[in-house]
């Protein structure tokens, strides 16, 4: 869980930008993307065969 302790001073744009820094960092939003749709077994697999090609291209 993610969470911002915002100073007695401190701007709320800058406290924003530590929140979205951090849900970045944890990976919040990338999960929430994966989740919003339900994918089947067989799009699950083609989609982490077409990812496993694309890093295989870019080593060579």
């Amino acid at each position: 869980m993610t969470q911002v302790v915002v100073g007695q001073s401190e701007p709320i744009e800058s406290a924003l930008r530590r929140f979205k820094r951090q849900v970045a960092r944890v990976g919040i939003y990338t999960d929430y993307k994966k989740h919003q749709f339900f994918e089947t077994p067989e799009e699950k697999r083609k989609r982490k065969e077409a990812t496993r090609q694309r890093q295989r291209s870019r080593r060579n």
